[in-house]
């Protein structure tokens, strides 16, 4: 999504060394390939296993200017480190899930197909969403519902989600999308949006503390970027976006500035791109450029 778009404003030197946090199945890793000279370098970092697997083979003719890590992007200086790289010409962050991952039903992480409660990012750590759903007293669920998914039914979902319990665990996506109806009005129900929507958005993001790690990483992006690099970051929800909103803001100001932004507002994709693919139609680009040492604006 809004791919064209990145490498424009990414890929400024020719065979630089360009860093994608959340390489998923290499979209924008081939096109950042594509654009860079035969001395181009592309390390990307993905939480997913099975992502980094299917990079491996989906860019394996450019094998030899591909480097692949399975991690966190929050340690994304560590990982730089381990493959002898302290400085980058340009990073990109395309935060939350991607399309392979909502499309995999044993991922539990759409609402649209039934399969175990799941939502892990990393399928090897951390606890699931059904454990979540099990677990989390009531008012603790409806804070979390409302919090990150911005759901104004949060406390009538979360009720009915710890009464369905008390009768059989929720293990299947199609348990809790069963709780959920059940706890919002009819017209909620056949709204413009699954009525489960905003529950699911906020489950995978507590499973995978998402946001938790969005401002320290673009923070760590900017030490090891460049003079003249560039900082991408794509999200696709009000809350990652205002996150990258006030950290480039915030990196940006006084006289310790280190970063330049190049969009005064988010970049978003064409009506053709969002015709093509629906998903893209809430997705926010930001563009920050690396200020050189001693130069703040």
């Amino acid at each position: 999504m809004l791919s064209r778009e990145l490498a424009a404003w990414l890929v400024r030197k020719p065979d630089g060394i360009y860093l994608d946090c959340t390489v998923g199945q290499g979209g924008h890793a081939a096109l950042i390939l594509e654009h860079s000279g035969p001395g181009g370098i592309l390390i990307g970092i993905d939480r997913d296993r099975d992502a980094i697997a299917s990079t491996g083979g989906n860019l394996a003719r450019y094998a030899s200017r591909l480097r692949l890590i399975q991690g966190n992007f929050s340690e994304l200086k560590q990982h730089l480190m381990s493959v002898g790289v302290s400085e980058v010409d340009g990073v990109i962050f395309d935060l939350g899930v991607s399309s392979a991952q909502l499309d995999r039903p044993e991922r539990g992480m759409s609402f649209l197909s039934d399969g175990p409660l799941d939502m892990r990012m990393d399928q090897h750590s951390g606890r699931t969403a059904a454990e979540l759903v099990a677990e989390l007293p009531e008012r603790e669920l409806a804070d979390l519902i409302y919090q990150y998914g911005e759901e104004r039914y949060s406390r009538r979902i979360a009720k009915s989600i710890v009464e369905a319990r008390k009768a059989h665990p929720l293990h299947t996506t199609k348990d809790l999308v069963s709780a959920v109806s059940r706890a919002v009005p009819a017209v909620y129900r056949h709204g413009r949006i699954h009525c489960a929507t905003r529950t699911f958005q906020a489950l995978r993001i507590a499973v995978n503390q998402e946001l938790d790690v969005i401002e320290s990483a673009i923070r760590d992006a900017a030490d090891v970027l460049a003079p003249g690099g560039r900082l991408c970051v794509i999200s696709f929800h009000s809350l990652e976006d205002r996150i990258a909103k006030h950290t480039f803001r915030s990196l940006a100001q006084g006289p310790g500035a280190r970063l330049k932004i190049l969009t005064k507002r988010p970049q978003v994709p064409s009506d053709e791109e969002c015709r093509d693919n629906p998903r893209a139609r809430s997705a926010k680009l930001r563009v920050a450029e690396k200020l050189p040492e001693g130069r703040p604006l």
